[in-house]
């Protein structure tokens, strides 16, 4: 089993997603340290990239801050090195096809083969999991066979639109099924509506591996009836919005933050 399966084995599991380098690599930080002291079980963390297909604004605002301050995926890895010194959680890598496919590439190095550089360095520092949310299931093969190699779970989503598809899916599922609880970007909702039962079954139907919900889940409300229904929540914009709102400031809040939503679904 998975170091990411393995992190769903004492209960619901808490996924907070944070960008890194927003408002900057030292913070994140500090922040990633505050999020596992507070019980978080998986720590998302979001490399960013110009063009955030699957984001709101909320996250596409981290993003464009992050980069705008100089953050590189080569600092970003250095980072993920100086936390594995202090966090033993699981890592997962949140980001885009581009980001990977470029890493290292001919362009820069005058060596083939990004995605090969980019997972070998994720393992390297200590990274578990990568998601490409703007990877289909139909071209994992891109990716999925390197992560392997390298020991990496390449982590699959399923959106409500993916019906016919998720038992499929779920059968090659690697770490845990996302499962995206509504239609459209990331951000908070004030209710999601998508039928969540249906889809996590369908993920238990096919495989033993955890279905986690994110999209959309800001209040420890959401959370507790969300993690009735599946193994594990994942947040973000929420927690990317405190951070936005207080900055270098931020880890007090995001702390308090992660404790009430783990506690609420304990």
């Amino acid at each position: 089993m998975s170091k990411i399966s393995e992190a769903f084995k004492n209960g619901k599991a808490f996924i907070p997603f944070i960008t890194c380098g927003d408002p900057d690599l030292e913070t994140t930080i500090k922040i990633v340290k505050a999020a596992a002291e507070a019980g978080a079980d998986i720590i998302e963390l979001g490399v960013p990239f110009s063009d955030p297909t699957a984001e709101g604004p909320v996250i596409q605002g981290a993003n464009l801050r992050a980069l705008s301050g100089g953050v590189t995926t080569d600092k970003i890895f250095d980072m993920v090195a100086e936390i594995r010194k202090e966090v033993s959680l699981p890592l997962v890598f949140m980001t885009y096809a581009n980001v990977v496919y470029s890493y290292g590439s001919t362009r820069e190095t005058g060596v083939e083969g990004g995605t090969e550089n980019f997972v070998k360095k994720a393992a390297e520092v200590g990274i578990n999991g990568i998601i490409l949310p703007d990877v289909p299931f139909e071209e994992k093969e891109d990716f999925g066979p390197i992560c392997k190699k390298y020991g990496i779970d390449f982590i699959s989503l399923i959106a409500p639109t993916s019906e016919d598809r998720i038992e499929m899916i779920a059968r090659e599922a690697e770490g845990f099924v996302y499962c995206v609880s509504s239609l459209g970007v990331t951000g908070v909702r004030s209710e999601i509506t998508t039928d969540i039962g249906a889809m996590v079954n369908l993920v238990r139907k096919a495989s033993d591996v955890p279905a986690a919900i994110g999209f959309g889940i800001s209040t420890p409300e959401q959370a507790a009836n969300m993690a009735a229904k599946s193994d594990g929540v994942i947040v973000g914009s929420a927690i990317v919005k405190i951070i936005a709102q207080y900055g270098r400031d931020a880890v007090g809040p995001v702390y308090d933050y992660i404790k009430s939503m783990k506690d609420a679904i304990r």
